[in-house]
């Protein structure tokens, strides 16, 4: 929630400093929008149907979109924004 008391919309999310993962990803050049997207809807679909929860990177990983050492960058890069 923001000072007003209400739910952060996507605008106010996008002005923030804060990013997750695949918005990173994209933002470095690693991989698309619609990659990420994919790898999201895979990662919903997976968590519905039971089975263990994988982390979007991994996801990324195992589809030949990212390498090991772009997931150590992100990581990083998440890691300065706490």
């Amino acid at each position: 929630m923001n000072s007003a008391g209400r739910r952060k919309s996507d605008s106010d999310t996008t002005s923030c400093r804060c990013h997750r993962f695949g918005a990173i990803a994209v933002l470095k050049g690693f991989v698309t929008i619609d990659e990420v997207k994919a790898a999201i809807m895979d990662q919903v679909e997976e968590d519905l149907s039971g089975r263990e929860h994988r982390l979007l990177g991994s996801i990324l990983l195992e589809r030949g979109l990212v390498t090991e050492n772009q997931i150590e960058t992100v990581m990083l890069e998440l890691g300065k924004q706490r």
